[in-house]
């Protein structure tokens, strides 16, 4: 019984640290084959022809990077940008949306099942956990939508504490997706508005246009939405 509950223990730390020797790994290779120079906003133009000399490779690797980024607690909005500008607006909206989901439904079930002895002892500690937990007990699916369209609360936060809790992991996907859309069209439009427009004026108007009017209406959402279901703070 001892040795099952010594072995319960090691298991997330085994599993973390696995995971952590195949970033390590990457990085490394990223290194060697002389990739890390590129990888900045100053460079556009050099990331855009590695992705293209890539093929369908590059839409990959940059999925796995958004993973990655997820189960790390890596900042979410750079890359978000960074897929604007080398994808061009619409391939970047949906790699950036794919990547992201795929992230957070990662976090979530490492959260669930990877790792939850470790997520649990630091998820209890947090009050912002705490409001989730509440939350979801007391509207289920709508808790996710609210702090998906407001990230009131950290993103990468959310995704492993709505693992903690007793909502079901196709509802949190579902409702992730949809809810996820509209802030990563904003950013991605905005970043499009300097990157994709090249000095058309027009292009540049037209998604700065369209990231102010999703901007706007991702903040009014969640004010009707607390009107109507009655959320508390």
């Amino acid at each position: 019984m001892t040795e099952a509950k010594e072995s319960r223990t090691r298991r997330p730390w085994l599993r973390l640290l696995v995971l952590a020797a195949v970033i390590v790994a990457g990085m490394v290779l990223v290194r060697d084959l002389g990739l890390a120079r590129y990888m900045s906003l100053e460079n556009v133009e050099a990331l855009e022809r590695i992705v293209q000399d890539l093929g369908w490779i590059g839409p990959l690797v940059y999925i796995l990077f958004w993973i990655a980024a997820c189960l790390f607690i890596l900042p979410g909005l750079p890359i978000s940008l960074l897929g604007a500008a080398i994808f061009g607006v619409w391939w970047g909206l949906l790699w950036v949306t794919v990547g992201a989901n795929l992230g957070a439904q990662a976090a979530f079930l490492a959260a669930r099942y990877g790792a939850r002895s470790l997520v649990e002892d630091w998820a209890a500690k947090n009050p912002n956990f705490r409001k989730i937990d509440e939350g979801v007990a007391r509207h289920g699916w709508r808790m996710v939508m609210i702090t998906r369209l407001v990230p009131l609360v950290p993103f990468n936060f959310q995704n492993y504490a709505y693992g903690m809790t007793r909502i079901r992991f196709s509802t949190y996907a579902l409702v992730s997706l949809v809810c996820m859309i509209p802030g990563s069209a904003a950013y991605v439009f905005a970043a499009g508005s300097l990157v994709s427009g090249k000095g058309d004026i027009k292009k540049t108007l037209l998604y700065l246009s369209g990231a102010a009017v999703l901007f706007v209406v991702a903040s009014l959402i969640p004010g009707w939405l607390r009107k109507k279901y009655a959320f508390k703070e």
